[in-house]
């Protein structure tokens, strides 16, 4: 009698190459994903970071304009190496007003008769204060970042 060898077929082992090679397909895919969001967050991160030399330094921020990102710095304590690559990255600040409120509409002291001259005519009344509202958007070459602004007037 002639014993059997035990073995694979080739049917299984086509089965464990195709289980395999679906299980490293994953874990390509998902290395691949993990890298691109890693490398996304650094950029965000970066711009946020540009964003707090932004909101220190209140001379920007209020009109459309392209700066270099060394002039947000102000009195910001920076190392050389990094003052010098700022000095290089240009960034665009792009400003929308989106909303404005003149508080004198809502002072109850005021009376109809304080806004005559005495011709009768009306004068015109300096409003007490006024507040307005905008977005400043800080762009780079990667990202953008966007903040709200509060200007009191």
């Amino acid at each position: 009698m002639h014993k059997a060898k035990k073995a694979f077929t080739l049917i299984e082992v086509m089965i464990a190459v195709v289980i395999i090679s679906t299980v490293i397909m994953a874990l390509i895919t998902m290395s691949g994903n993990n890298t691109h969001i890693f490398s996304t967050f650094k950029n965000k991160t970066e711009v946020n970071q540009y964003a707090s030399f932004f909101i220190s330094n209140p001379d920007y921020g209020y009109e459309n304009e392209k700066v270099y990102l060394d002039d947000l710095l102000g009195e910001f304590d920076v190392e050389s190496d990094l003052r010098r690559e700022l000095k290089s990255t240009q960034v665009e600040l792009n400003y929308k007003e989106v909303d404005r409120i003149d508080m004198s509409e809502f002072d109850e002291s005021e009376q109809e008769e304080e806004n005559l001259d005495e011709q009768g005519q009306e004068k015109e009344v300096a409003s007490a204060l006024i507040i307005e509202i905008g977005r400043t958007t800080l762009k780079t070459e990667d990202s953008s970042v966007s903040l709200l602004r509060i200007q009191v007037q």
